[in-house]
């Protein structure tokens, strides 16, 4: 199927062919009719795009800090290959899609195949859907129409906002898409309205949908015609739909309301703010989230889980049924709104309208018809981006598959199993679009949405499981099941009871002679410090000491990582690292732990005591209220009167030990490519497991048990 893809490096923007999405738990598989182009959102995301490096920092001096931050933990060369990956990665555009239900996802209720509904979905010929932001579209709106209704609910959640009552005034500054739509919704609720705008063309539009307009080109005063309109007493309101980076916009409204008036942002504008305006007449200020409550909290839009109405009326859901349910009754008219409409593959034609200076509004997609294009055709779950399938079991070059391609597998996993001269076959992905960047961008053959194709492919020796941590077990026990080796990013598992799944499978295997090579990515104890540490370290008798301090650094309370069900928490996903690193340095078992762990938000402040049989001990610090100016992982090593200690996998420094001083190195190195090598390795030439699966089991129940 085709998607509309935009690379943020160059602002370019194509029509891909990728996979077609799976209709994951919650989830609704849509066949496209019609998208709307969003000309405001979208063209700030071109222009960015089409930025120099300069202008794109200047446009997000947060994410500078960052990087600058990265630089002095991680040095330079590794915070630019995080950003250019990151720049790299192509963004799916479009939230505004009208369709056909192909396929309902496991738990969803109320959708069935065959229906038409609206949704917030991509420009695609088929996209994936949360159903709690799809709504089903009335018979007497057709689909050009329900193009606008999640555009719409962007309008209608503002208004809400502002609570207007019947005879208020209210003004809207700004009458691109939006801000049209606000005036046809606040003339149905009974509301004077003053348009203001540059355009008259805009303007023309606006009172033809019954709006007085002030028109800022011609030098028209709008507090004056504000002040005429409310009868000398001030409006009440004022809903701000325009794009600029002045804060004129807040300050007129500020201006033109009444005494205890309402001022809601829903565009994009500076935020320069008097207090003097808002003091003297106590205003109200808020910015308005889009369609409306539920938008960006993932219990709502990705686990499905709806507010009571009794407790939330107007859900970004219930939002998009309004809008509908206005356009079916005729009192939201969208037709003048309609500026171009192009098929998608005239995609470049259309966004040359929308980054040129061509008046431009409502910019529809159509899509081909099912007898354009059967939905066999339209479901294809696998792409080629390659040349040459390769031919298994030659002993020379493990062929690999890989399960996921975000963030961490597209910019360190893959090409560390590239440079360890494995040959990548096939890399799956839920969206299909990371896939195939990380496909074409690393040479794999080809790019699924089909995970299960790569565990029956007869040419993939062994698959790498990048995935979030809650699909982990499962797959590494469709691996084994399948008889294929597994590299599985930390953690195997987020529960005993996976553990023991894990641990039955692969001992029965194992008793068989058939046990493929079971790993977990420990990439710190291949680091060559801790290489070099290990080797300082062989000569010591007696205990040893170790202090692992990791500072960590919050995360959002929302991330999945915190959610017990999906990321397990930070001891589980993030501390079983170092609970392993000390373990492969103490090279004796784990016989004791305890956790102690400080009152904070998200229990991710905690100190860990590990207790090992031959009498060492280890400690792992494991912070997120530290400061990012100081190092982010320091290991400290005690033994025989003697010292080691490595900063954040740069600089290693040994006190009193015969012979050695430091070892620095150039770059970080957290030995990602000498734990892929040592996997492909073990592959290519029947050796044993770099990391013996029983010191992966007891890292793993301990990390469990610490975390609980």
């Amino acid at each position: 199927m085709k998607q509309i893809l935009q690379d943020l490096k160059t602002g370019a923007t194509c029509v891909a062919e990728v996979p077609c999405p799976r209709a994951t738990t919650g989830q609704l598989l849509i066949r496209t009719s019609r998208s709307l182009i969003s000309a405001g959102t979208e063209r700030m995301l071109v222009d960015f795009g089409k930025a120099n490096p300069i202008e794109k920092a200047r446009q997000q001096p947060d994410k500078v800090r960052m990087v600058l931050e990265k630089i002095k933990t991680d040095g330079l060369m590794p915070t630019l290959d995080a950003v250019r990956n990151k720049l790299g990665q192509p963004v799916p555009l479009g939230y505004c899609n009208v369709g056909v239900v192909l396929e309902v996802g496991r738990g969803v209720e109320g959708f069935a195949a065959g229906d038409r509904v609206a949704s917030n979905g991509k420009h695609g010929e088929v996209v994936s859907v949360p159903v709690n932001l799809c709504a089903r579209v009335p018979d007497a709106v057709s689909d050009d129409a329900a193009a606008f209704a999640v555009i719409g609910a962007i309008a209608l959640q503002g208004i809400r906002l502002v609570q207007p009552t019947l005879g208020e005034v209210v003004v809207v500054t700004g009458l691109g898409l939006i801000g049209q739509l606000a005036v046809q919704l606040l003339r149905a609720n009974g509301c004077r309205v003053l348009g203001i705008d540059f355009d008259p063309a805009k303007l023309m539009m606006a009172k033809a949908f019954g709006a007085e307009v002030v028109n800022l080109s011609a030098g028209e005063d709008p507090v004056r015609v504000a002040e005429r309109l409310s009868r000398g007493r001030g409006v009440d309101a004022v809903l701000v739909t325009a794009a600029t980076r002045s804060s004129e916009p807040i300050h007129q409204a500020a201006l033109m309301c009444r005494k205890r008036g309402r001022i809601v942002l829903v565009g994009v504008t500076g935020l320069d703010l008097s207090r003097d305006d808002f003091f003297k007449k106590e205003l109200t200020f808020q910015v308005s989230a889009s369609y409306g409550p539920g938008r960006y909290d993932p219990n709502y839009e990705e686990k499905g889980q709806d507010y009571p109405v009794g407790f939330v009326r107007w859900t970004e859901q219930r939002n998009f049924e309004a809008v509908l349910d206005m356009l079916a009754d005729s009192h939201l008219d969208v037709q003048p709104l309609m500026s171009h409409r192009f098929k998608l593959d005239e995609t470049e034609a259309a966004y040359a309208v929308v980054g040129g200076s061509e008046p431009s509004l409502g910019i529809l997609l159509e899509y081909p018809t099912r007898e354009e294009k059967s939905d066999a055709e339209m479901r294809a779950a696998t792409v080629c981006v390659g040349a040459h399938k390769p031919v298994a079991g030659t002993g020379q070059a493990p062929v690999v598959a890989f399960v996921g391609s975000g963030n961490y597998a597209t910019g360190v996993l893959i090409p560390a199993f590239k440079e360890a001269g494995a040959h990548l076959q096939s890399v799956a992905s839920s969206t299909g679009v990371s896939g195939v960047h990380a496909g074409k961008k690393h040479g794999f053959v080809e790019t699924t949405t089909d995970t299960d194709k790569l565990f029956s492919d007869p040419t993939v020796d062994a698959l790498v499981i990048s995935t979030r941590h809650n699909s982990h077990a499962a797959f590494v026990l469709q691996a084994l099941q399948a008889g294929k080796h597994v590299f599985v990013e930390k953690p195997i598992c987020l529960t005993l009871r996976e553990l023991d799944e894990i641990e039955v499978a692969y001992s029965r295997l194992h008793e068989l002679g058939t046990a493929p090579l079971l790993m977990v990515g420990f990439n710190r104890r291949f680091s060559p410090q801790v290489a070099k540490v290990k080797s300082l370290l062989t000569g010591v008798t007696g205990p040893k000491s170790f202090v692992m301090t990791v500072n960590a650094g919050e995360i959002p309370s929302d991330h999945w990582t915190h959610d017990r069900e999906i990321g397990g928490g930070r001891v589980i996903g993030e501390a079983c690292h170092f609970i392993d690193l000390l373990r492969f340095l103490a090279a004796s078992p784990l016989v004791a732990h305890t956790r102690m762990a400080m009152d904070s938000a998200n229990g991710d402040t905690v100190s860990l005591q590990l207790g090992f049989a031959d009498g060492s001990i280890g400690t792992v610090n494991y912070f997120a209220n530290g400061c990012k100016a100081f190092p982010k992982e320091r290991l400290e090593v005690f033994a025989g009167g003697r010292v080691l200690q490595l900063d954040n996998f740069r600089r290693l420094k040994g006190y009193a030990w015969p012979g050695f001083k430091d070892m620095n190195l150039w770059r970080q190195d957290k030995g990602q490519k000498a734990c892929a090598a040592a996997f492909v390795n073990a592959i290519r030439g029947g050796a044993v497991a770099p990391i013996p699966f029983a010191e992966i089991v007891e890292v793993s129940r301990v990390s469990i048990l610490l975390a609980s």
